[in-house]
C-alpha cells in the first residue's frame, strides 16, 4: 500500500474534514479519502440511535455483536482521518456494555452471545487500548484490563473432550446447536486477541495460546495448507466434518492475528502463515473476467442469499488486511494491487439514495444495486478509510499504552454514567 506524506490531521480537536460524495474519491489524494470516509461513516451512524450519554442497541435484523463491529468501525475511523466528532458516543457504547464483570459477558444478551460475539467486542476493545483511546469511567478497569478480563473468560471454554481442542461457537446450553460447532470466528477472534495481547503486554502466556489455537486450527483442518480458512466443523463428530464454506471475515481474522506475531516475535513462520491466508483470501475477488480484483463476499453474493451478518463480512476483511499489512510489509503490493481497485468500486457503489450517497452491496456492478442496510455502510467505510492505514500510528504496546481520561480538545470525565464535559 503507498504510504502518503504530510497527511496528519491536527493534533487537537477533530480535524476539519469536508464531506465529499463518495463517486468522486481520488484514492491518490488523503483529503479525499477522509472527506469520503466522513461520508460513509454518517451512513453508517445513522442506524445507530445511541449518542454521547446512552448505549441503544441496533435495530433488527442486527445482533447484538454487531454494535461491537461498528465501534471498531468508528474507532478506525476516528484513527485513520483524525476526525473525533464521535469519540464519546463509541466509548459510551464499549462501556456500557461491560458486564456486571468487566468482560463483556451482558446477562441481558446471554439469549444472543456466542464467543464470536464476544470477541468483537474484545477486537474494538482492544484497539481502544492499543490507540490510548480516551476511557473517561474512573468506575470501569482500563480498555487493557477489559480486554484481558474478556480473554480470561474464555479460557474456561476450550474444550479438550472433542476435537482435541477449540472453543465452541455458543457459551449457553440455550443455544444447543451452536454448543455442538466448533466455529473458525470464535476460535479465530480467541486467537487475535491472544496474539494482541501477546504484542501489547510481552506475556508469553498469551503468546503460547496464541500458538496454541493456531496449531489447533490446522490440525483439524479448518485451515487448509493453502491458507483457506473453513467455517467450521461438528464436536459431535470430533470435527472431522469440516464445513467448507468461507468466509471472508474468518480468514481476516486469522491473516492479522498473525501479522501481529509477526511483529511480536520476529518469526519469519508468522510472516509466512500471513502470506499464506492472504494468497487464498484472494479467493474472495474478481467474480467476474471485467470485475477483476473487486471483493465480493462468495459465498452469499452472487445467489442473494447473504444475511444482515453477511452483509458486514467485506468490512472486517478489509480492516484486518489493512491493517497487517502495516506489521508485514511483504504483503502490501498485494494489498494495494487488491484493494485499490476494489475501494473505488465500493466507493461507487455509495451513490444511491436520496442524497447520491447511500453504499448498495455488490461492488462489481459499476454503480448502487438499490441493496442498503448498515452491513453495507460499513464495508465501503472500512474499504476507503483504511487506504490512510499506513500512515497512521501503529497499535501501542507495553509502557506506551496509557489510561486516558479526557477527549481531545475537551475536558471530561465520566462518573456514574455521566459525563461532565467542559469544553
Amino acid at each position: 500500500m503507498k504510504f502518503f506524506k504530510s497527511v496528519r490531521p491536527a493534533a487537537a480537536g477533530a480535524a476539519i474534514i469536508a464531506a465529499i460524495a463518495p463517486k468522486d474519491l481520488n484514492i491518490t489524494d488523503p483529503s479525499s479519502i477522509r472527506g469520503v470516509a466522513k461520508t460513509i461513516a454518517a451512513g453508517a451512524m445513522s442506524y445507530y440511535s445511541g449518542d454521547a450519554t446512552k448505549f441503544v442497541d441496533l435495530p433488527q435484523p442486527h445482533f447484538w455483536w454487531q454494535a461491537g463491529a461498528l465501534m471498531g468501525s468508528m474507532l478506525d475511523y476516528s484513527h485513520y482521518t483524525g476526525d473525533k466528532s464521535y469519540d464519546k458516543t463509541i466509548a459510551t457504547a464499549l462501556l456500557a456494555q461491560v458486564g456486571p464483570d468487566f468482560d463483556y459477558m451482558l446477562p441481558t444478551h446471554f439469549g444472543q452471545e456466542g464467543n464470536d460475539d464476544q470477541a468483537f467486542w474484545g477486537f474494538s476493545v482492544m484497539s481502544a487500548a492499543e490507540r490510548n483511546f480516551p476511557q473517561p469511567d474512573e468506575g470501569v478497569p482500563s480498555w487493557l484490563q477489559l480486554v484481558t478480563n474478556l480473554w480470561n473468560s474464555q479460557v474456561p471454554r476450550w474444550d479438550t473432550a472433542t476435537c482435541g481442542g477449540g472453543l465452541p461457537w455458543q457459551i449457553f446450553a440455550s443455544n444447543p446447536n451452536g454448543l455442538d460447532y466448533k466455529n473458525t470466528v470464535s476460535n479465530g477472534g480467541f486467537f487475535q486477541i491472544s496474539a494482541r495481547l501477546a504484542r501489547a503486554t510481552g506475556n508469553t502466556t498469551y503468546l503460547d495460546w496464541a500458538e496454541r489455537v493456531w496449531d489447533w486450527t490446522e490440525k483439524t483442518g479448518l485451515i487448509d495448507a493453502d491458507g483457506n480458512v473453513y467455517d467450521g466443523a461438528s464436536a459431535s463428530h470430533n470435527c472431522a466434518d469440516t464445513n467448507p464454506v468461507t468466509f471472508s471475515y474468518g480468514a481476516a481474522i486469522y491473516l492479522y492475528g498473525a501479522a501481529v506475531l509477526a511483529d511480536a516475535t520476529g518469526d519469519r513462520k508468522w510472516v509466512a502463515r500471513t502470506e499464506r491466508v492472504l494468497r487464498a483470501s484472494r479467493s474472495f475477488f474478481s467474480p467476474f473476467d471485467n470485475a477483476t480484483n473487486i471483493m465480493y463476499e462468495h459465498a452469499c453474493e452472487q445467489v442473494d442469499t447473504c444475511n444482515a451478518d453477511m452483509r458486514s463480512f467485506k468490512a472486517y476483511f478489509s480492516r484486518f488486511a489493512y491493517a497487517a499489512s502495516v506489521y508485514v510489509p511483504s504483503i502490501r503490493p498485494a494489498v494495494e494491487e487488491l484493494w485499490h481497485t476494489t475501494a473505488p468500486a465500493a466507493a461507487k457503489a455509495c451513490s444511491g439514495g436520496d442524497g447520491g450517497t447511500t453504499c448498495g452491496q455488490k461492488w462489481y456492478v459499476g454503480g448502487f444495486d438499490g441493496d442498503v442496510g448498515l452491513g453495507q455502510q460499513m464495508c465501503a467505510l472500512e474499504t476507503v478509510q483504511g487506504l490512510l492505514a499506513g500512515q497512521a500510528k501503529k497499535p501501542l504496546k507495553g509502557d506506551q499504552i496509557k489510561t486516558v481520561r479526557t477527549f481531545e480538545g475537551a475536558s471530561s470525565r465520566m462518573r456514574r454514567g455521566r459525563y461532565d464535559v467542559r469544553a
